[in-house]
């Protein structure tokens, strides 16, 4: 039976922990990546996903903190749903 690997992290400040956090994905072969509190916003340009990994997120505007992203393995299907409501983020 073929298992579903995820990891959900609650990053307080994605900064300097993207190279940590690839190393544990890539490691323990993660399948969905969940990451609260990324404390992205427009100035952080990392729209590129890990190797493998599809990524969506959405930064708080307006807001310092909060943030989430999402890493889905590439082959993986998967619906990308779009909610206008930013207050419910």
């Amino acid at each position: 039976m073929a298992q579903l690997r995820s990891i959900y992290i609650n990053a307080c400040s994605m900064g300097n922990k993207q190279e940590e956090l690839e190393a544990i994905v890539q490691q323990e072969n993660h399948d969905i990546v969940a990451i609260m509190e990324t404390w992205w916003d427009d100035s952080h340009n990392w729209s590129a996903a890990m190797d493998g990994y599809k990524l969506f997120r959405k930064d708080r505007q307006g807001r310092r903190g909060g943030g989430v992203a999402l890493y889905v393995r590439e082959c993986f299907d998967h619906l990308e749903l779009n909610d206008d409501d930013d207050d419910r983020v």
